[in-house]
């Protein structure tokens, strides 16, 4: 598999009839397309194998493999590649999927985390706040509006202590991810519940950079990479 994998990652086509005879875990990585316009875009693109119907699928099976069993709630994705697989994986379980957003996108009552990102760029990320604490946000005020006003505020929300798990496409740095997982537990969610039943983290893959083995050791985690590439994709090669 290491080796097909490094192979395929330097062709620029994809057959979306081809599918191995044998799926092992991650087959699907070298369907993920390499970066041709230099060093300001990420090393490659793992979007390419959301196009390949059983590669989506495989994927998405083996992200969600770990957490058989355990109780989800709900698929929280983070803007915006993390909506694609948050959702996929919301489908498979029959959950609900709430959508972590880049700032200034929703019109709601939002709470705000900042952070760095992988290239080194501040941003800030929002996620409303009726659909994982319940009753009317705090400092918001519904006086003097409508019945339907104040149903459509309080139609997504939910008990606390929601049980959710964080979906994104990568984890380099790991601050995005990070501060995804702030705003949960803010809120009052859940994203690792205690022992023997936790919610957690997945992505494609989880660098071994500081911040990924911060998420590592401190939330249950599901990544598609087996450990004999591993050393390839934290060298981003």
């Amino acid at each position: 598999l290491p080796a097909q994998c490094l192979q395929r990652l330097q062709s620029p086509c994809m057959d979306l009839c081809h599918v191995p005879t044998t799926r092992e875990k991650g087959w699907y990585l070298a369907l993920m397309a390499p970066n041709v316009k230099g060093p300001n875009y990420a090393w490659l693109d793992p979007s390419r194998l959301y196009c390949h119907p059983q590669g989506l699928q495989d994927c998405t099976a083996d992200l969600l493999q770990p957490f058989q069993g355990d109780p989800i709630d709900m698929v929280a994705g983070i803007d915006a590649m993390g909506f694609i697989l948050g959702a996929a994986a919301a489908a498979v379980l029959q959950k609900g999927f709430l959508a972590i957003r880049k700032a200034g996108h929703l019109c709601v009552q939002t709470l705000a985390q900042p952070y760095t990102d992988y290239s080194g760029r501040e941003k800030v990320m929002e996620v409303r706040t009726d659909a994982i604490s319940p009753g009317e946000p705090a400092g918001c005020s519904h006086h003097g509006e409508g019945t339907l006003h104040r149903a459509l505020s309080r139609s997504l929300c939910l008990p606390p202590g929601l049980r959710i798990l964080l979906v994104d496409q990568w984890v380099e740095t790991g601050g995005t991810m990070r501060a995804a997982i702030q705003l949960v537990e803010r809120l009052g969610g859940v994203v690792a519940a205690p022992l023997p039943c936790p919610t957690g983290v997945a992505a494609i893959c989880i660098e071994d950079s500081e911040g990924g083995r911060w998420i590592r050791e401190r939330y249950k985690c599901a990544h598609c990479v087996p450990s004999g590439l591993q050393p390839c994709f934290d060298r981003h090669q």
